[in-house]
């Protein structure tokens, strides 16, 4: 996000003290949805707001008749130890959810402006829905669940991939991110949101085949939200 952001800033230098406004304006409802994200666990806290550990959990095993998607999903697919090829694509489409969206707007910042108020729009009303959720009725995780004994044994492996890529850096910081994000904003699934946002968003500029294609990357982020224990399909349907 600080990159994108400095990558705006640089585009923007140089301009008029009016366009130089312009951009603190137009940026700062993002800025301050994105400071409430960071935020929305001491804000539940501090209103007393209970963690629901099973709920989402009751909706998935009835949705899969009795069945824990998340656990099916890492049984049937081997998480050991060892880390599986497969795991490398799917921690890089992990990780486009802190790019891939806020690169967007600044693209559409800096070369068109109608398409950003349009864009914008619509992820400022997810990022809010979401942060409201957040708020007011925090889910645990699968892999927090498994933690606490709610449902069968799952591995938390979003960032392992990094390091057997030999990108390890990668893996730290997304262990100092777990230590400072909120880590019962399970519902609904930004990550799904979003992922899903940045596709139909283009849609009326694609034919249909590429409409088809382009939903690809929504359904493997939902396979790796999953997989990863990072979120229940319910989350996912709901994001």
């Amino acid at each position: 996000m600080s990159w994108l952001l400095g990558a705006l800033v640089c585009g923007n230098f140089g301009k008029p003290l009016r366009e130089q406004r312009a951009m603190v304006r137009d940026w700062a409802i993002l800025v301050a949805l994105l400071f409430a994200y960071e935020y929305s666990r001491g804000i539940a806290d501090q209103l007393g707001t209970r963690v629901h550990l099973t709920a989402i959990r009751d909706i998935d095993r009835f949705l899969f008749f009795d069945n824990d998607p998340n656990v099916w999903v890492q049984n049937h697919f081997n998480v050991s130890r060892k880390v599986s090829w497969y795991e490398l694509p799917l921690a890089v489409v992990y990780m486009t959810h802190f790019v891939f969206p806020v690169a967007i707007a600044v693209i559409l910042w800096l070369r068109n402006r109608h398409e950003w108020d349009r864009y914008m729009r619509r992820f400022a009303l997810l990022l809010g829905a979401g942060v409201a959720t957040y708020i007011l009725f925090p889910v645990a995780p699968p892999w927090m669940a498994a933690r606490d004994g709610y449902i069968a044994h799952i591995a938390r492996i979003t960032a392992r991939g990094w390091g057997s890529m030999g990108l390890s850096t990668v893996s730290k910081v997304f262990d100092r991110g777990k230590e400072i994000t909120n880590p019962v904003a399970a519902l609904p699934s930004l990550h799904a949101a979003f992922s899903l946002l940045v596709v139909v968003f283009f849609f009326k500029w694609l034919s249909t085949p590429w409409r088809i294609i382009s939903m690809l990357f929504p359904l493997s982020m939902a396979f790796t939200l999953v997989y990863f224990g990072e979120h229940y399909v319910t989350d996912i349907l709901l994001g």
